[in-house]
């Protein structure tokens, strides 16, 4: 996946489900995390402002601290 894509399948969802969006949301966003990396990821949640209308948090960095 790049980045137009998942701006394309999230666009959709929005489109699609509105304000109940955020799981399909989540799935594209997990692909992008898995695929991009936490940039990608944290460029869409700003685009979007997936934080405060789907409670979907930026990440702190590419790196788990478990």
């Amino acid at each position: 996946m790049n980045l137009d894509d998942a701006r394309k399948r999230i666009e959709s969802a929005v489109t699609q489900y509105g304000h109940h969006a955020a799981p399909a949301i989540d799935l594209v966003m997990a692909e992008v995390r898995s695929d991009m990396g936490a940039s990608a990821f944290n460029e869409l949640v700003e685009e979007f402002d997936l934080e405060l209308t789907y409670n979907i948090a930026p990440m702190e960095s590419d790196h788990s601290t478990s």
